[in-house]
């Protein structure tokens, strides 16, 4: 039975936790462990005994019918993200996310809770303060995260009952949902506009580096920096270290095909060659204009990453997006030369008014709409397998790529461009030439071949 006792103004119940002390070497004795509470609530006292006295009552209650946590196994929230978070297997990106929500929002907000005193009303304050004070797209990770420690809480590690986050629908204000800002029609006048920009930024390497993400769909920058000389379709497969995979290409003899097995990146201030996102390890058929590009910018230059910057260096060492793309989508005034500058000057290059605003990114996007356009006559299934995706439903299962397929989508993307590119008359640029010795010299301190980077 609970005990209770009056200490001045205030009442204090004490009842049996459901534990034991243990002795010396870590067993239990028979002597009692109990609890006690001032108030039903942090901060509330008792109105009086009687109410003390029940509150005891049900505590044991709880401890009887196993409701009950005793407050040994209660966890502080920031030890609790610690150990969950060290449980994680995921890449090193979606760490980075984790580990920087945490550190900058979840721990310092509840810093002094327990896991089990979150109530579901505290989660909606929790809630309400995020909302308030970061963007709608942060708030989502934010929340996204927290729902997961909740979960494992309580599935995992059983230091809850329940979850309190409790979301329930159609109830209160509508509020739209975030949307995709919409985006205008990209003629390919554009593209080629943003592939002339490019090739007067960085170059050979800049105009075939436009062309490649637009007719592959390849994820830019990660998938398309990280793509390394041999599995190119100049060398891949013969040059693949994996025999099955070797293997496999078989199918694709007397077709130009790369292989989308890499995508590099910084983490922690280091450069990372990972798998590419979702583990979409895909072999792309590539058009025989975009092979010969490839093959000609190889030729030109003798490191181990097909696109390299204007001086031969990685582009992930050149601050891509302020340097490069922002430039050739927004365009830039003329640099005349100055003595001792001239290799830093510059004609000007005009905007690319589709694009304002928008990320390199846009044209994977429009390499989906090419394919999706009428006349292209090509399998959903060959699209999103080319994409990176794989098909949702019962379509996934029984559907595959078919050699026939494949040959079909060489087939359009080489007629796209014969008929919309060289039959309309748009610049081309000469194929490119060895870059001098003196400018190469010394110009690739952070990546000077694989061993270099930290594979993950």
């Amino acid at each position: 039975m609970p005990s209770v006792e009056a200490r001045g103004n205030s009442i204090r119940v004490k009842w049996w936790g459901g534990e034991y002390h243990l002795d010396a070497d870590g067993k239990p004795t028979k002597r009692k462990k109990y609890e006690s509470a001032s108030g039903p609530e942090p901060g509330v006292p008792f109105q009086d005994e009687d109410e003390a006295y029940k509150f005891g009552l049900d505590r044991e209650s709880d401890v009887r019918n196993n409701r009950h946590r005793p407050k040994s196994v209660e966890m502080n929230m920031v030890e609790y993200c610690d150990i969950w978070f060290s449980s994680l297997d995921l890449r090193t990106r979606t760490m980075d996310k984790y580990e920087s929500i945490l550190n900058a929002v979840i721990k310092p907000y509840w810093r002094h809770w327990t896991v089990g005193q979150i109530t579901p009303v505290e989660y909606d304050r929790f809630k309400s303060f995020v909302g308030k004070k970061y963007s709608e797209l942060y708030k989502r990770g934010v929340l996204s995260v927290f729902r997961m420690l909740m979960d494992d809480a309580v599935l995992k590690y059983k230091l809850r009952d329940e979850t309190p986050v409790i979301d329930q629908r159609h109830r209160g204000r509508y509020e739209k949902k975030l949307t995709r800002r919409a985006k205008s029609e990209l003629p390919i006048e554009a593209v080629h506009q943003l592939a002339v920009n490019a090739y007067h930024v960085f170059g050979y390497s800049g105009w075939s580096y436009i062309w490649t993400i637009a007719f592959t769909g390849m994820r830019p920058p990660g998938e398309t920096q990280g793509l390394q000389r041999g599995f190119t379709s100049v060398h891949w497969p013969a040059s693949d270290p994996d025999r099955d995979r070797r293997k496999e290409a078989r199918r694709y003899d007397g077709m130009h095909v790369l292989r989308v097995q890499h995508q590099t990146y910084y983490s922690g201030g280091k450069a990372v060659l990972a798998a590419p996102k979702y583990d979409s390890h895909r072999s792309l058929v590539i058009p025989p204009f975009l092979h010969e590009q490839h093959e000609a910018l190889l030729a030109s230059h003798d490191k181990p990453w097909l696109f390299i910057s204007q001086t031969g260096k990685h582009l992930l060492s050149v601050g891509f997006t302020k340097n490069y793309w922002y430039p050739i989508r927004d365009g830039r005034e003329e640099r005349k030369p100055r003595p001792g500058y001239e290799r830093y000057a510059h004609a000007a290059l005009p905007a690319v008014e589709e694009m304002a605003g928008q990320d390199i990114y846009r044209l994977r996007h429009w390499h989906k709409a090419l394919l999706d356009e009428p006349g292209a006559d090509i399998a959903d299934v060959a699209k999103e397998a080319r994409m990176g995706h794989e098909m949702p439903g019962m379509a996934g299962v029984y559907s595959e790529v078919t050699l026939a397929m494949e040959r079909r989508v060489v087939e359009y993307l080489q007629g796209v461009w014969e008929k919309r590119v060289v039959a309309a008359g748009l610049w081309m640029p000469p194929f490119p030439i060895g870059l001098p010795d003196d400018l190469l010299e010394g110009s690739f301190s952070l990546f000077s071949g694989l061993p270099s980077l930290e594979l993950k």
